[in-house]
């Protein structure tokens, strides 16, 4: 495969992210007009609960509708309450979001706590069930152990989870390969239909394509797409359109 070619299959599987403190309406306009419709197309853009609306209307007013609109629930640090997230799920919701990802209460996992981590799993499943995407962050770099980072995937999954994703963005360790690797290798073996996100740390091409080449070997060519693969990052995109530009 070609630079190019890799490069217009990376922008396939990309979450186009904007999860910054001071983001705006201007911002995430900025965002979605920033897609050029001459290459390919990401799977979604994901955003604060609070632009949902906002970007779904203007995908609409640029004929890009066909992207999903993803935001963010229990973010970043996975402390807020349960009713909080619920409550926050079903706004995003009604103002039509494609896609959920919920931040996993990954320390009550540390703390040897599974069952609250699968109720917020649980929880938002049966709020999302046939009206959107669930996306479980577990932090994996939090939880550094691979035996928790197992375990966290395992209760997302059995949960009702349809990705896990690596990380939130917001920690010092964010996506890695063994990571990604124990998180592939956990969704495998349950033999559930759940997809893989790298999320935070992946800044060029070239080190999508090691998570390609990973999630290959794993579960199968045909298996990535944007149906079970998944990147976040913001910074990758500038390496994309940078291959992609030079032609």
């Amino acid at each position: 495969m070609t630079e190019y070619a890799l490069a217009q299959r990376v922008l396939t599987l990309m979450d186009l992210t904007s999860l910054n403190d001071d983001d705006s309406v201007q911002q995430i306009t900025d965002l979605i007009d920033g897609i050029d419709q001459h290459h390919a197309l990401p799977a979604a853009i994901c955003v604060f609960p609070q632009f949902v609306a906002h970007g779904k209307q203007r995908l609409l007013a640029r004929e890009l509708q066909q992207i999903n609109v993803a935001t963010v629930t229990n973010f970043p640090q996975g402390e807020q309450s349960i009713d909080g997230v619920l409550q926050e799920t079903e706004r995003a919701l009604t103002e039509g979001a494609d896609e959920i990802d919920l931040v996993l209460p990954y320390k009550q996992l540390l703390a040897g706590d599974p069952d609250t981590a699968w109720q917020y799993v649980h929880s938002t499943k049966q709020l999302c069930r046939n009206k959107s995407v669930l996306k479980v962050i577990i932090e994996s770099g939090q939880l550094e152990d691979p035996v928790l980072i197992e375990q966290a995937t395992e209760i997302a999954v059995l949960a009702g989870a349809d990705f896990v994703k690596t990380s939130t963005g917001k920690v010092p360790v964010n996506a890695t390969l063994d990571a990604a690797r124990v998180i592939l290798q956990t969704i495998k073996k349950t033999g559930k239909d759940v997809g893989f996100k790298a999320a935070g740390g992946v800044k060029t091409v070239e080190e999508a394509q090691q998570y390609i080449y990973l999630a290959e070997d794993i579960m199968g060519a045909s298996w990535v797409n944007s149906q079970h693969f998944r990147f976040g990052a913001s910074s990758l995109l500038s390496d994309v359109y940078r291959i992609l530009n030079k032609g």
